[in-house]
């Protein structure tokens, strides 16, 4: 067990280290390319910071362990939407703009429940992967033309760069094209290095103590990969900055579900265990209605409310655990 653990932890930190490397080394190059700064936001950044979430489902899936995939896509985004929004609002309340709530989280609303249908009725396909890419393809578009036209503020896709550049003080350094290019390489084989060796971590681990792999999934393994998102809203939060720790979520949530959750339906189509259908997807889908009300209701998300969402995370866990 000492072994499999050991390999899911190198496998969380090479992977993170990676990802970090990969959007500093992409976003550099980037900008040596000629690309606005709006462009490398809306793109680079986002897709980047996804990387280690991407790359562990690919690998999950690649390697048979659709559990591990798609509970790291649900549990990721139970993550963000209860445990970071629940730290963050606690730091400091969240002062919550209408329009990016309703659009951006429902988006992602819209999205969990298209998921969740399909996956309990004709199964996951190849289809409704390539359709969740192209809507976010369209997303990126809309966002790019709003961000054009209305430049405060007019996507998460925005917030979650804006996040990345309150947290990350070395992600505009300057130096050589090929020192970037070393570093955009270098994290491209770490992340796909400690993608390796988390999902061999996760399936040994979730053999020897007996648990499925889908709570793995659901748990440690949306855990571990949501420490980036984590730090970045904590960080943003004591800054002040509680729309970009909001908007850092919410566009997060969004690459999860239409990134990676399609790109992990067109490498490997299928059925999606029963513990995610039955209990991870509705509980994202009431957790994210949830959230809208709190957001709504009085524009903000107070400090007993991100209580409430921490504590339903934790039972959420606690349930994971014992009873599935």
């Amino acid at each position: 067990m000492l072994i499999a653990i050991f390999t899911l932890l190198a496998g969380f930190v090479v992977l993170i280290g990676g990802g970090e490397l990969l959007v500093r080394g992409a976003v550099r190059v980037a900008e040596r390319a000629g690309m606005s700064q709006l462009l490398i936001g809306l793109t680079i950044v986002g897709f980047g910071t996804s990387a280690p979430e991407l790359v562990a489902s690919v690998e999950a899936a690649r390697a048979g362990s659709p559990g591990i995939a798609w509970g790291n896509v649900v549990g990721s985004n139970l993550a963000n939407s209860l445990l970071i929004l629940g730290t963050a609002s606690l730091i400091l309340p969240m002062v919550v703009p209408r329009g990016p709530l309703w659009r951006d989280g429902g988006l992602a609303l819209v999205a969990t429940i298209i998921l969740w249908f399909v996956a309990s009725t004709s199964g996951i396909t190849i289809t409704i992967g390539a359709a969740f890419l192209i809507l976010l393809c369209a997303y990126l578009s809309y966002a790019y033309w709003a961000e054009k036209t209305q430049p405060v503020g007019a996507s998460a896709l925005h917030e979650k760069a804006e996040a990345l550049e309150v947290t990350d003080t070395h992600l505009h350094d300057e130096g050589p094209l090929w020192r970037s290019l070393v570093v955009l390489i270098g994290g491209i084989v770490l992340i796909v290095a400690g993608g390796r060796w988390l999902v061999e971590g996760a399936v040994d681990l979730a053999r020897l103590v007996g648990m499925s792999e889908a709570v793995i999934g659901l748990t440690v393994i949306a855990i571990g990969t949501s420490l980036p998102e984590l730090v970045t809203s904590v960080i943003a939060a004591y800054k002040g900055a509680s729309a970009v720790a909001l908007g850092n979520v919410l566009g997060s949530n969004i690459f999860n579900l239409l990134l990676i959750g399609g790109v992990t339906a067109v490498i490997a189509p299928g059925t999606i265990p029963a513990e995610i259908t039955s209990y991870g997807l509705p509980l994202l889908i009431a957790t994210s209605v949830l959230l809208m009300i709190f957001a709504a209701t009085g524009r903000r998300i107070t400090r007993w409310e991100g209580a409430i969402l921490l504590i339903i995370y934790v039972a959420q866990l606690v349930y994971n655990v014992v009873a599935v």
